[in-house]
């Protein structure tokens, strides 16, 4: 275990817009939130990106010897949900029971370990309705004449500190939305007064259900305080989400909320964010028919987790090859047992990647050079790549039994299955026992054809899918 003080940790804080040394609030703690999933569908890629990411964040603090406590809540109740649900013409509870059920799965084939608490947002409407009292109390909220109680933007002397616009600018901003029931523009609801068949909660302001922002408010300062360390999420919601949080927040304990605010970039289809709303999305389930679930989860690493991620099939093939010889290392030699010793050079240079805002690419880079070494034949070297690794949540299969393929992916159309490839290694083992080396050639240059690379050891020969 690293020492915490060890060379300093430093995060890219998107409040300050610059990489700071990370000094937690409570030396030797750290108190994390991460925005989930709102549960009316499966997760995409987008969704896989923000649990990657945040997963080894949290690997890597604890690593560094801090006691983490992860909070990643689920909004189990929103319009997007109501409506999805009356669609279906199913219940609520089991429309988001079922997709909760979808993203645990997803999660889990993502090597993603379980937060410390997943809070619902149906589970803390008592917490947000206490916190929109206060900011009654405090001159921040207001009863509307349609009954929705909102947030009044401009009584809030912050408002616009986390996406560094003025409040002229972010009225003109295409996502503000505008109501005649509000002060302004842009206020933002707090609580909802319920339509005739929606779901109702009784408040002081009658019956109605919580406006989105007010969640994570409540969430998060009922599990962790009302100032804690890390709040983190997709950049798509660092405005309006997380700028109303603060304001939220803020405004009602008249404490600073957050340390260090972390966004992970957009993945990205030809140049245009996925997402549900322009139709270019791709949902885990669907990728891990084509690829290993650990192809994805490299895939994901191997971009720093500020930038765009580019999805297409050639860049998921180019992290398969990658994965494929990192693999290829463990099974040419089989791993020494070591203890982490983070004064080596390999892991030291891991340890700087890491140090450095959480940079895999660069980590990444470090197992590769270690694969060199494995492949000459160095055990030692090959234990160091399959620790380190197992940091990021790496090399956690049996060697061989991915590189055949095992897992996620079967044979597709067109693919020879496992026992067809071994009847043909069988064969070829045959003819170059007889010496018929141009049938020995054949048998390879015709599996090659098809996807299969032979590769001839000490040991006899293995074979994977290129």
């Amino acid at each position: 275990m690293l020492k915490q003080e060890a060379e300093g940790l430093h995060v890219y804080n998107t409040l300050t817009g610059q990489k700071e040394p990370f000094k937690p609030i409570t030396p030797g703690q750290v108190r994390m939130y991460v925005c989930g999933m709102t549960v009316y569908d499966y997760c995409h890629l987008g969704h896989a990106r923000v649990m990657v990411v945040f997963d080894v964040v949290t690997r890597w603090l604890r690593a560094r010897g801090y006691q983490v406590t992860y909070v990643r809540n689920i909004t189990d109740i929103d319009d997007k949900i109501i409506r999805r649900a009356a669609e279906n013409g199913e219940g609520i509870e089991a429309l988001t029971a079922r997709f909760i059920a979808a993203m645990e799965e997803d999660a889990a084939a993502l090597g993603v370990l379980k937060p410390d608490h997943e809070p619902r947002a149906t589970q803390y409407v008592p917490q947000m309705q206490e916190m929109i009292s206060r900011l009654e109390q405090n001159k921040l909220a207001y009863l509307a004449a349609d009954g929705d109680v909102n947030y009044s933007v401009r009584d809030f002397p912050g408002y616009g500190k986390l996406s560094g616009k003025s409040l002229d600018e972010l009225r003109a901003g295409e996502r503000v939305e505008v109501d005649s029931s509000k002060r302004d523009p842009l206020d933002f609801v707090l609580w909802k007064r319920s339509k005739p068949g929606e779901p109702s909660w009784d408040s002081p302001w009658g019956g109605g259900r919580p406006g989105w922002h007010i969640e994570c408010s409540a969430m998060s300062s009922t599990l962790l305080g009302e100032h804690f360390d890390i709040h983190g999420g997709g950049a798509d919601l660092q405005f309006p989400h997380h700028e109303n949080e603060i304001a939220q927040s803020e405004g009602a304990s008249g404490k600073p909320f957050v340390n260090y605010w972390m966004h992970n970039g957009f993945v990205r289809v030809a140049d245009e964010k996925m997402s549900k709303s322009l139709g270019n999305f791709f949902t885990v389930r669907e990728v891990l028919k084509k690829y290993d679930a650990e192809v994805v989860r490299f895939f994901i690493l191997r971009a720093h987790y500020r930038s765009p991620l580019n999805y297409s099939d050639a860049h998921l093939d180019d992290a398969k090859h990658a994965l494929t010889r990192l693999y290829t290392a463990l099974k040419n030699t089989p791993p020494a047992a070591v203890t982490l010793d983070w004064n080596e050079p390999h892991a030291r240079r891991f340890r700087a990647a890491m140090d450095d805002d959480f940079n895999t690419p660069e980590a990444c880079a470090v197992l590769f050079d270690l694969a060199a070494e494995a492949n000459r034949g160095d055990a030692r070297a090959a234990g160091l790549l399959k620790a380190l690794a197992g940091v990021l949540g790496l090399l956690t299969q049996d060697p061989v039994a991915f590189l055949h393929g095992a897992g996620a992916q079967q044979a597709g159309a067109g693919e020879l299955a496992a026992a067809d490839i071994e009847r043909r290694i069988a064969e070829r083992a045959a003819a170059r026992k007889r010496r018929d080396w141009k049938e020995s050639d054949r048998i390879r240059e015709e599996l090659a054809k098809q996807g299969i690379v032979l590769e001839d050891g000490p040991s006899g020969t293995t074979w994977r899918r290129n």
